[in-house]
């Protein structure tokens, strides 16, 4: 892997994004109010009717009361099964049922994210827009890191960079032409294959660690580029969801930088060049994340075009609640004791 070719495209994105950005960076969209719930209660049971019988029953004259047949004792309403089973019953239903509707909830979220894409051009598969997102399966980290790794535009790219080596006199090795340049370009695009597979799809199958980039979209700009910077060294776990070390990112370009040594011309491949090429490589994930982070801004901006469907507006909006409710708070304790 050759670490030029992986930041020569994220370069040109991140400058545009973070060139237009700080003018509005706080939306002023409103976000729409939380829907109250409606408890609903259940109808009285209806009353039996023996009641009413018996009592006409004694009013009658004596004689009478012998001749009016007794209900039997099987006659009454049937018996509803006893509580204890039919709880046990709809837990035992209900497990399977929860773990389903995670799955399909998944499901949902990644057909999502495999429908975003920039300038409706470069995939964003691999960002969420949501805080609440269902932790991925092995299976569907696995089939999310191969969708973008098949992408049309993987393919392009991979030509782009071939391209840009070829007019830099970069290895030379691949010699020149049209030869030189199926070369260059299918080393770009197995870099780009190697690298997705490994850090997005086997090391997080195999540590339990989210690939994807959360997204913030709220707060100060300093916040956010700092937060898009921490991701490519930290990530959240599966379980726990809360940070820990990107070891599947980190790896991920360390591992694909070394099979790179096996197809790149034989110059520059010692173990240090491929440990050093991997962090490198992982520096400049950033300037990807830093463009992820910033675009909506600028499409929101000028595309009139919201990729987060309001999530950023709501964001900032509990945001400006929260800072509000700090405030009355402060001003509540500040006033003398009996002041209302």
């Amino acid at each position: 892997m050759r670490s030029g070719s992986s930041a020569f495209c994220a370069i040109l994105l991140t400058g545009i994004a973070l060139a237009a950005a700080p003018s509005y960076l706080h939306s002023q969209e409103n976000a729409s109010g939380q829907a109250a719930a409606v408890a609903q209660s259940l109808p009285d049971a209806p009353q039996p009717q023996f009641e009413m019988a018996s009592s006409d029953a004694q009013q009658a004259p004596g004689p009478q009361n012998q001749s009016i047949p007794q209900p039997p004792p099987n006659s009454a309403t049937p018996s509803t099964p006893a509580p204890q089973d039919s709880s046990s019953s709809q837990s035992a239903a209900q497990q399977p049922d929860t773990e389903k509707n995670k799955r399909d909830k998944a499901e949902q979220q990644i057909k999502e994210q495999e429908s975003q894409r920039v300038l409706g051009i470069l995939p964003s598969f691999n960002i969420s827009y949501r805080a609440d997102a269902v932790p991925l399966t092995a299976g569907e980290k696995m089939k999310l890191a191969f969708r973008t790794s098949v992408d049309p535009v993987a393919f392009a790219v991979a030509t782009v960079v071939a391209g840009y080596h070829e007019a830099d006199d970069d290895d030379p090795g691949f010699g020149w032409g049209a030869e030189g340049f199926g070369k260059r370009a299918g080393a770009a695009y197995l870099d780009a294959f190697d690298g997705t597979m490994i850090g997005n799809g086997f090391l997080p199958a195999l540590f339990h660690q989210d690939p994807r980039y959360f997204r913030l979209g709220h707060g100060t700009a300093t916040h956010r580029i700092l937060y898009a910077l921490f991701t490519n060294v930290a990530c959240k776990g599966d379980k726990s969801r809360k940070w820990q070390p990107n070891v599947s990112n980190i790896g991920g370009n360390i591992i694909s930088g070394a099979i790179s040594n096996y197809y790149y011309p034989s110059q520059n491949s010692g173990i240090g060049e491929t440990l050093s090429n991997g962090f490198v490589v992982t520096a400049e994930g950033g300037f990807g994340s830093l463009f992820q982070e910033f675009w909506p801004d600028v499409s929101r901006k000028f595309l009139h075009k919201d990729p987060t469907q309001g999530r950023d507006a709501q964001a900032r909006a509990e945001d400006a609640a929260e800072r509000q409710a700090r405030k009355d708070a402060r001003e509540k304790a500040k006033q003398p004791q009996g002041q209302t």
